[in-house]
């Protein structure tokens, strides 16, 4: 099967482009275009409101992405990986270069699939443990017709009963239960990738049948033998990878895979297979992007890849555009937080477009609404997402301005703390509880404060904006 490869990496405008920091790490900064936004402190436009497309029902492919930022493809300026498939995606779609998730993957998908912010459904007791009263992305195209399917990783609790709740026809996963006792190797995380655990059709594959195989592999070959079986009709696809999520380990394409013991995990600071797990995750692409060609689907189907739930692990460090760039996961600063989305739609979106507005993960669900042609049941409740769907289809449209954040983890119950709250437009920063007010355009790394003393007339009226959006959430 071809695999696309491309020997140079597309240059577009840099955004952003990392400066020497004050503390001797790399600074970020980055370039936007400004464009027509709705109102800084207004809530999402009705999500209900759609617009006319030649496509009706178009099949949607959801890519998920675990733990890459924006440093890593060669696409955006990365350095230190090969990425030709992902690059000739970005190059034959719509690069989205201001996507915002939080800074932690369960919190960032309870967003993407529900549109809501996290005060309204991520609670304390509750981590990686969606209610099953919320609704999601699949429940709402599967009442209009479409066969839904979730492939790679959950962390979203329920196992079976979640998935079938939450509008998933079926299903091939990992982390099918939170912190479940017969699955805890996978939340050390050598269950993820060699010898997997894959949970489907409400039971654990038996050991003989995953013994010497490699995870991603199977979850592939799920989802395209579902692709495959409804190319006909239309269908919703969510391949939630675990790739390039630790433990780093050797992909099937490493020489040492076949010995590899997955039993003896090294230790996660060792990150000499980090590269080649984004090389396979790139090769898994480029399968993906061929997969829809060969089976002549392009021009009814809308693949969403986004690269990361959050920022890059920690432990990594990365060239980008000449400049070494740490991992920023579990952080709100903009390398944890900052992720590469690229939309492809054969005939209907020109190759090469790029999108300077904002992008939050709670758009994802108003906006497939709005490239389906659909609308979002009232019966959801408050959608905080905004429909990015007109910039798709090159629309009069009213992007972001600002994107809003509500982030604690309380993975072990109340611990204490007050939450994290946050918005930001295309230059400024604000955090609640008095945590600082920065201009992450020159300080990414928030080692210095706006004070108000020092601050100038445009740094105010920021301010002001992005305290509204605060106070309009709370």
């Amino acid at each position: 099967m071809k695999i696309f490869e491309r020997k140079h990496a597309v240059n577009f405008p840099p955004l952003p482009v990392y400066l020497k920091q004050f503390t001797g790490y790399a600074a970020i900064i980055l370039i936007f275009l400004t464009a027509g936004c709705s109102k800084i402190g207004e809530h999402a436009p009705d999500p209900a409101q759609t617009p006319i497309h030649p496509i009706d029902k178009p099949n949607i492919i959801l890519v998920l992405g675990d733990d890459v930022g924006y440093e890593i493809p060669n696409y955006t300026g990365g350095e230190s990986y090969v990425t030709p498939n992902i690059d000739n995606i970005a190059q034959e779609g719509m690069q989205f270069t201001r996507c915002h998730s939080t800074p932690l993957c369960s919190p960032s998908r309870f967003e993407m699939l529900t549109g809501k912010y996290n005060q309204r459904n991520y609670y304390t007791n509750s981590w990686g443990d969606l209610d099953r009263s919320q609704r999601t992305i699949a429940n709402m195209l599967k009442d209009e017709g479409y066969a839904t399917y979730a492939s790679g990783k959950w962390q979203l609790n329920g196992g079976d009963t979640s998935l079938h709740d939450f509008g998933f026809d079926n299903y091939c996963i990992s982390n099918p239960y939170k912190l479940s006792t017969n699955e805890s190797g996978s939340e050390g995380g050598i269950s993820l990738y060699k010898d997997p655990l894959i949970y489907t059709h409400g039971d654990y594959l038996a050991d003989a049948l995953t013994k010497g195989k490699y995870g991603e592999d199977i979850f592939r070959d799920s989802i395209f033998q579902f692709i495959d079986n409804n190319k006909d009709k239309p269908f919703f696809a969510y391949w939630a990878t675990n790739l390039c999520h630790a433990p780093f380990q050797p992909t099937p394409d490493d020489p040492e895979f076949a010995t590899f013991d997955p039993t003896k995990p090294r230790e996660l600071g060792d990150t000499i297979y980090y590269p080649s797990m984004v090389k396979y995750f790139d090769k898994e692409m480029g399968l993906l992007f061929h997969k829809i060609d060969s089976l002549g689907i392009g021009e009814k189907t809308i693949i969403l890849f986004v690269l990361g739930d959050n920022g890059t692990e920690s432990d990594i460090n990365s060239l980008y555009k000449g400049q070494i760039i740490p991992g920023g996961k579990g952080k709100a600063i903009e390398n944890g937080i900052h992720v590469p989305f690229i939309v492809y739609w054969r005939g209907t979106v020109a190759p090469g477009r790029i999108d300077r507005n904002i992008v939050d993960f709670t758009d994802f669900l108003p906006s497939i609404a709005g490239l389906c042609n659909v609308k979002v049941p009232a019966s959801y409740g408050i959608i905080d997402g905004v429909n990015f769907s007109p910039q798709v289809f090159g629309e009069i449209s009213t992007p972001r301005q600002w994107s809003y954040c509500y982030y604690d983890v309380n993975r072990k119950g109340d611990d204490g703390k007050i939450p994290t709250i946050w918005s930001l437009d295309t230059m400024y920063k604000l955090y609640d509880h008095k945590r600082g007010f920065y201009n992450y355009i020159l300080d990414p790394f928030e080692n210095s404060r706006i004070r108000h003393d020092g601050a100038t007339p445009q740094d105010n009226a920021a301010r002001d904006r992005l305290q509204s959006v605060i106070d309009s959430y709370q």
